[in-house]
This record gives C-alpha cells, structure tokens and sequence, in this order.
C-alpha cells in the first residue's frame, strides 16, 4: 500500500504552502499590473518597460553583480530586524544602527589601517557591530526601564546618527580642503576580498551565510526558544521563567550588531569613505523586507533579493526607457505594498 503524501492545510482548507509561497507571487503580481497602468498613463510600453526592468537587474554578469551587491546590506539589515520582530521588539532605527556601524568602522579605518589585514578585517567588523550594538542598546534601557515605546526611541535614534554623520564628516572628520562633506579615502587595505574575479566581496557571502545561521538561533537554540515565547507572550514567557527583559536586550543588541555590520560593509566596499548621506534607505527598507519574507530568515533572503533586483530594475527603467525617477519609485512601492496586501488578506482568509 503506497503511503499517502501528507499536506498541511490551513483551518479553512487552504494548503499551507499556499499560503506562504503563493500569497507572495499573487502580490508580485497583481503590483506588477497597477504598475502597469501606470506606466501606460504616461504614454510608455509596459511590456518593454517591465523587460528593461527585468534585464536591469538580471541581464547579464554585471547587472547580476550589482543586484547581489545591493542585496548584502538589505539582507543583513533585514536579518536582524527579523531577530527583533520574532522577539515583538519593533525596532525601527535599523538606518540609524547602520550608521553608527559605519561610523565607528570608518574610525578604524582611518586610524588603524597599519594592522596586520586579516586582523584589519576582523576589528572593522567587529568595529560595525559594536556601534550598531551601542546605538541599540539605547532604546533597549529606555523600553525596559522607563517603558518607553521603542518604534519611537529607535524612529528618532536613526535621525540623530544621520545629523551627527553629517556633522562629523562637515567639521572634524572632513577631508583636509575637501568641499564636499566627507572623510579622507580609506587605506586600500581596508577593502574586503573580491570573489569570482568580480566585483562581489566576501560581504555579499557573509550575508547569505547568515540566513541558515539566523534561522538555527531562532529555531533550533534555547535562545532562540526564548526570542519566539516573548514574541508569542511575553506575560506566559515570565510566568515560564524566562527573563522578559533580557530578552528583550539581546533581540536589539542582535539586531544592532547587523544593521552595523551591513553599514561598515557598504562604507568600505560602495564609498570607501565616510559621507554625510551612506545610505539607500536600507535601515528602512529592512522593515518591509523582514516582513515580506515572513519574518523566517530564508523568506527575508528571497525578500532582498527581490527588493534588490526592483531598486536596480527601477534605476535601469527610469535611464534606458525615459521614464520619470518618480513613477519608478511608485511602481516599486505599489509592487511591495501588494504583496503585502494580498499576504496579509490570505492570511486572515486562512485562519
């Protein structure tokens, strides 16, 4: 008697693969037909619109190169959001984590670049970490000693690290005779490795390394136990005698070290020095990232990508096919917005 194929279904029949990987798509989807109309509004093609778009991000060795390398600060900035929001820890200052990471980095690289290189790499990392891991720990002592509400802490966090980069990079850090503001360049010798005789560094592998890393802390370690049961109830967590408020630290701090480590990267691979503005967005983006992806490391993964390959397809659109910077940007967000519509429709479809 051949065995029965088992499939998990929802509480109202759905299968749950579904679900999970369909809902997405569906998303992608139905963004990529209002984008059309859009595009159409405006008297362009959307066929040869969205093929430009597609060959942008992945038509070739170059096109993907600049895809991965755009995908490396997302993923690690929306690795470590995931950490948080698994633990119900909004954090929202991934921007400013990012650039507290590269600011305390770029200091070693300006000052330390005589190290050893292989111990040079290794105290920029850690450099990123811990100025992502300090600017986190911030929100976390006022939240669990004063209560105070951390999406608003770390909202107004990101913008006094992008003021004081700025202030930093126009006064003391500025460049001897520089106009622009900006730090000296750093020392070749803080550059990571190159891979694949490309231009994607040693960054973009450590990132995805990372997934399968986050997802056995979250799923297979007791810390990681602890994150989900906060998470889940933070009230039945304590009564389980599990410490809420440590807890609460160690999901920041975690997800600090991240957003820190993917600022650091981009400063010394993308603008080899510290600038007033080192950012894409990507502290922000990670949210919608994180959430794309399910909060489930391998889904945020796809979710980089995805967004990665949207940012680069939207730039090529806008120079090859004359379109407006606007309307790519509001093609982009109409196609985010979508998916997590339609995910978060099926989902209460499906309970």
């Amino acid at each position: 008697m051949t065995k029965q194929s088992e499939i998990t279904f929802t509480r109202k029949g759905l299968p749950a693969g579904w679900v999970s990987v369909g809902a997405p798509i569906l998303g992608a989807v139905v963004g990529l037909l209002i984008g059309a109309v859009l595009i159409w509004i405006t008297g362009a093609n959307p066929v040869d619109a969205y093929v430009i778009m597609f060959k942008g991000a992945f038509g070739g060795q170059r096109q993907i190169t600049e895809t991965l390398l755009k995908t490396c600060p997302i993923l690690l900035t929306s690795l470590g959001m995931t950490v948080a929001f698994r633990a119900r820890v909004w954090n929202i200052g991934g921007e400013g984590q990012y650039y507290m990471g590269a600011l305390l980095g770029g200091l070693v690289a300006l000052y330390l670049f005589d190290l050893p290189q292989p111990v040079l790499w290794v105290c920029l990392l850690l450099a990123g970490m811990l100025g992502g891991i300090l600017w986190a720990l911030i929100p976390a002592v006022f939240k669990i000693r004063f209560g105070m509400n951390e999406i608003i802490s770390t909202l107004m966090l990101n913008y006094i690290a992008i003021f004081f980069m700025t202030y930093l990079t126009r006064g003391p850090l500025q460049e001897p005779g520089a106009v622009l503001p900006n730090s000296s360049q750093f020392d070749i010798a803080t550059a990571l490795p190159l891979m694949f005789g490309s231009r994607v560094h040693v960054g973009v592998l450590l990132a995805f390394v990372l997934v399968p890393v986050v997802y056995v802390l979250l799923w297979k370690t007791p810390l990681g136990f602890k994150l989900r049961a906060v998470g889940s109830r933070a009230s039945v967590a304590q009564y389980a005698g599990i410490s809420v408020n440590r807890t609460i630290v160690t999901a920041m701090l975690i997800s600090g070290a991240m957003a820190g480590m993917a600022g650091i990267i981009e400063v010394l691979m993308t603008h080899t020095r510290l600038k007033g503005s080192i950012s894409g967005g990507y502290g922000f983006s990670a949210v919608l990232v994180a959430l794309l992806g399910r909060m489930n490391p391998f889904g945020v993964a796809i979710a980089s990508v995805f967004f990665a390959a949207l940012i680069i397809g939207a730039e090529t659109m806008h120079v090859l096919s004359g379109l407006p910077p606007e309307l790519a940007d509001a093609i982009q967000s109409v196609i985010v917005l979508s998916v997590l519509a339609v995910d978060a429709w099926t989902r209460l479809r499906s309970e």
